[in-house]
């Protein structure tokens, strides 16, 4: 198989050396991945200093072109957050928004430069909203030109009002290894396709 790269955007609002649920579940993805091939690294942004905008680069001391080249050198994205009062980390936006600045950024072909990658959640929380967030991170990251492969997420929340993080459990849930198993597998067979014959240009 092909060796392919995969970059995880951590999303946590807790920085190094702080214990992470959204880090805890970012490695266990890469674990996995790295059973089909494919080779990962783990970023905290929260250790970083990313300015607010939607520009490639907003300048004295920003670190998000750093990142940026990380992601461009990698063939799948993962981000990883966790769940405030239903949403995604505001990291997980800033993020985001620092991505739209991809859309005016084109290869060879005349296609936005992140097309032709896939992208990947996981979301934990000891609250509900892991759907919406998944929603929102895909809808934003598809617009951006990633791909979004067959169940392409995964998710832990604890029952409502509780009090229990990820890193909390004792062992991993079988039904988050299941899930992650299934994501693993599906996103380096997609990886893999993309790489080997992207979308159609327009030039």
């Amino acid at each position: 198989m092909a060796e392919l790269n995969a970059v995880a955007l951590v999303c946590t609002l807790q920085p190094s050396p702080e214990e992470s649920s959204s880090d805890l579940i970012a490695s266990q993805i890469l674990a996995r991945l790295s059973a089909h091939g494919v080779g990962g690294e783990s970023i905290r942004l929260v250790d970083h200093d990313i300015r607010p905008g939607v520009s490639v680069d907003e300048g004295d001391g920003d670190q998000w072109p750093i990142i940026r080249e990380e992601i461009l050198a990698s063939e799948i994205l993962l981000v990883a957050t966790p769940t405030w009062l239903g949403h995604m980390s505001s990291i997980a936006q800033r993020a985001l928004e620092r991505l739209d600045a991809e859309l005016a950024h084109t290869d060879d072909a005349g296609r936005p430069v992140m097309t032709g990658k896939v992208a990947i959640a996981a979301v934990v929380g000891n609250e509900d909203g892991a759907h919406k967030i998944v929603a929102d991170l895909f809808q934003g990251l598809n617009d951006i030109g990633f791909t979004i492969p067959a169940q392409g997420c995964a998710y832990w929340n604890h029952q409502a009002m509780g009090s229990t993080d990820y890193l909390d459990l004792p062992e991993q849930p079988e039904s988050v290894a299941r899930t992650i198993d299934t994501l693993a597998r599906n996103t380096a067979h997609l990886a893999r396709l993309l790489t080997g014959q992207n979308y159609p240009g327009t030039e």
